[in-house]
């Protein structure tokens, strides 16, 4: 039986280390998966703070940018004849030398066409323009009106408008930034433009990219963060040169920062439903062996527009952040916290199982002893009890004799005399018999022994007292009682004997079990108000260590139950303990 019990509690501590250990793995991998993505999102903020902020100072760059091509512009229509018949491509090539811009072009309309007619650059002159969109009509605004009103990406000044970096139609292998620049007093647009690398030692010393690689480098778990054309990714616009080599318009290229490699087939459908539904989409995923988690965040400005168009060459007002982390280095720390977490609970497992083992035994030899203990207190004190009715029965014959003796001499008040003793001592024995429960008749007939050997006057009456429904361990009640009547025997010693009296009532009803025991006791009314429950204290002359009643009180308080102590008059103490059963 023990056996089993040790079975089913060690099963029960093993499915409870069980039931432990998967929630907090449950709990761990949702913590850090939302930490992962709380790092990630963070991540994205300050990437977006940086793009916002890089699109801004590329913006002021690109207007210093204009600004001096307008000048430049202006110093070329002075420097040259009004009559664009009159100018040669060599003028353009030393002006371009001297004001230390890339070419100088200059562009004439010609019935529904504008065309490339003088050029420092060779490859320029008799191009068409008619197929740049919206170059096109903002070349013809500008010689309409002087101004280009057109919303659209570059910049517009007096006279003047400069449009974004882009390859360049006649040469794909280049990128440029265009001014033009026309106020009525030539026949042409004078176009001066520079190449690319200005910006781009801009673009690499403050921007993005080097925010977003030093980004990548300090973490541990992001691989990969882009800024994505919602419009044009994956791939982007090409124009094929005639060479057949593909040449990608910038203002349409699909990643604008960062770089894309962790390519999924489902990335096209998780751009478009984070930029048309507007929110933050994320997903694991798998490309090859490794597990990753993507997550993709749109970013919309309000009335500001970013260097990118979608393939009708409109401008947006938008982009999808896209952020790629390292999945597996998050179940690596879940493994290990895990592996630690196993560790820890099997060494605390097995101390506290170890612990148990002790305790429990500790508590079974405690146990058995106090047992041990009661039993032989038991069967010691029935044992007298038996010893004191056997003696009645032995002596019963010479009571007998005693009594017709008595008779026979008609000695009748010797007679009633000594049949007064004999049936108070039967009457005695029998109320001890009819207590109920033979632990405390047993100590009963222990402590009216002692009293007699004291010369003390012990009355006890016990009313209902039942074995089974006591309530409280008899073990606990005798301990109560017996120290209860040794606390009355130790203070009626010190009177006359015709003064040591004590006497002990037992009761027990539906609801409670009842001890009341009373003594002689000088200044009884001031005794009351003594600490008599406190350990120490004691009103005794002789040595004592004052610890009865601080027993006493402690298994009454055990058991929930009460004591008072009452002082009818100046000369009797009560002591009166309930215990509920």
């Amino acid at each position: 039986m023990q056996r089993n019990n040790w079975l089913i509690t060690i099963s029960i501590i093993v499915v409870l280390i069980l039931i432990n250990n998967s929630i907090y793995y449950y709990l761990t991998r949702d913590m850090l998966e939302q930490a992962l993505n709380d790092e990630m999102l963070s991540h994205a903020r300050q990437i977006e703070r940086f793009v916002e902020q890089s699109r801004l100072g590329s913006e002021l760059f690109e207007d210093q940018i204009g600004r001096e091509l307008r000048a430049s512009s202006i110093a070329i229509q002075y420097a040259l004849d009004p009559d664009i018949e009159k100018v040669t491509n060599e003028q353009l090539t030393e002006l371009s030398r001297k004001l230390d811009i890339k070419h100088i072009t200059l562009l004439k309309r010609v019935q529904d066409d504008i065309i490339l007619d003088k050029s420092s650059d060779a490859t320029q002159p008799g191009q068409s323009t008619k197929s740049w969109v919206p170059w096109f009509s903002n070349f013809n605004q500008l010689f309409d009106n002087h101004n280009v009103t057109t919303e659209w990406l570059g910049q517009t000044f007096d006279n003047f408008w400069s449009g974004p970096y882009e390859i360049a139609t006649t040469d794909l292998d280049k990128v440029y930034k265009w001014g033009y620049y026309y106020d009525g007093t030539t026949n042409y647009i004078i176009d001066p433009y520079v190449d690319y690398s200005v910006m781009k030692k801009y673009e690499d010393t403050t921007g993005v990219n080097r925010i977003i690689d030093d980004t990548i480098a300090v973490s541990d778990s992001i691989l990969e963060i882009a800024v994505l054309n919602p419009k044009m990714f994956p791939d982007g616009n090409f124009t094929k040169t005639e060479e057949g080599q593909l040449r990608e318009h910038i203002l349409q290229r699909p990643i604008l920062y960062g770089s894309y490699t962790y390519k999924s087939p489902q990335d096209v459908d998780y751009v478009q439903e984070a930029f048309t539904a507007g929110k933050i989409v994320t997903k694991k995923v798998k490309v090859g062996e490794r597990h990753l988690v993507k997550m993709f965040i749109p970013v919309f400005l309000e009335n500001n527009y970013i260097q990118l168009t979608n393939i009708k060459g409109d401008p947006l007002n938008s982009y999808v952040l896209s952020i790629v982390a390292d999945k597996a280095l998050m179940e690596d720390k879940l493994s290990s916290q895990f592996l630690n977490l196993g560790v820890i609970i099997t060494i605390v497992t097995g101390l506290s199982l170890l612990l148990a083992i002790i305790a429990t035994r500790y508590y079974r030899q405690s146990k058995d002893k106090a047992v041990r203990l009661a039993q032989e207190t038991y069967i010691e004190e029935i044992n007298g009890l038996f010893h004191s009715i056997r003696a009645q029965r032995h002596d019963f014959i010479n009571h007998v004799q005693t009594i017709r003796s008595l008779a026979e001499l008609n000695k009748t008040t010797a007679l009633v005399a000594y049949t007064k003793e004999l049936t108070k001592d039967i009457r005695d024995m029998n109320d001890m018999i009819n207590i109920g429960n033979p632990a405390i008749a047993a100590l009963i007939r222990s402590k009216i022994s002692q009293a007699e050997s004291y010369h003390i006057e012990l009355r006890c009456v016990f009313d209902g007292l039942n074995t089974q429904e006591m309530g409280a361990k008899t073990l606990d009640v005798n301990r109560i009682i017996g120290n209860l009547i040794d606390n009355a025997f130790d203070e009626v010693l010190n009177y006359d004997q015709e003064d040591r009296k004590v006497t002990i009532v037992g009761t027990q009803t539906a609801t409670h079990i009842e001890f009341v025991v009373s003594n002689r006791c000088n200044n009884a009314q001031d005794i009351v108000k003594e600490p008599l429950f406190k350990a120490g204290y004691t009103t005794k002359v002789k040595e004592h260590q004052g610890l009865g009643l601080v027993i006493v009180n402690s298994i009454i308080e055990r058991y929930k139950g009460e004591v008072r102590v009452t002082a009818d008059t100046d000369d009797t103490i009560t002591f009166t303990v309930k215990l509920p059963l």
